[in-house]
């Protein structure tokens, strides 16, 4: 299997970005539905700015790529999710440091720092319906994998039914706390959102290996 190195760390944000794309007016749509409705369109101008930035000077490092996608997201992104998302990849570059590729221990880390970025940023806990409610499971379950390849795809499951079990919940922060009780029964877009973009770090892995 192919190395979690540069090349795979470009290629994730490059797939994040297509997948954010294809998915922007889902995004929309669940925003509209508890929220100001333009999750969907921030993150694709955000995540577009990343693979411009990319085409004008590629990545000299795994940590680098990170922090660059987080400079983009950060002053790109409108909402709150360009802060979290912006936070999340600053953490996790830090976390990589130095390192020339992942292995599982590492991916751990990273996503743990991507996490508690995000919880200190927006204040939010499990269950409180907001992406940390992707994001926790996903950590939980990256921190078992034997290899970087397999704590990913661990990863990326966990987060997908950690976004799919947001559905009933009712919201506690963020702008769809403001519905109460009107806010269950629709999933939470920052979790979705969050979904997708680890599910493009598996795929990131698979296109290597192609």
């Amino acid at each position: 299997m192919a190395a979690l190195d540069t090349a795979w760390a470009e290629r994730w944000l490059r797939e994040s970005a297509r997948v954010i794309a294809e998915h922007r007016q889902e995004l929309i749509d669940l925003d509209r539905a508890i929220g100001d409705g333009d999750h969907g369109e921030n993150m694709d101008r955000g995540f577009a700015a990343i693979v411009a930035k990319f085409d004008e000077e590629p990545p000299a490092s795994l940590a680098g790529a990170l922090k660059m996608a987080a400079m983009m997201l950060m002053s790109k992104v409108g909402g709150a999710a360009g802060p979290l998302y912006g936070t999340a990849f600053l953490r996790a570059s830090t976390a990589i440091g130095d390192a020339e590729a992942l292995d599982g221990p590492a991916v751990a880390r990273m996503l743990a720092a991507g996490r508690d970025g995000i919880v200190a940023r927006g204040k939010a806990g499990p269950g409180d319906k907001t992406m940390v409610d992707a994001w926790t499971p996903a950590v939980d379950a990256a921190a078992g994998g034997a290899d970087g390849h397999a704590a990913l795809s661990a990863a990326a499951d966990a987060a997908e039914a950690g976004a799919q079990a947001t559905k009933p919940l009712v919201a506690r922060k963020g702008r769809a706390s403001y519905l109460g009780q009107r806010s269950a029964g629709h999933l939470d877009p920052g979790a979705v959102s969050t979904a997708l973009i680890l599910r493009a770090a598996v795929t990131a892995t698979a296109e290597a290996d192609a």
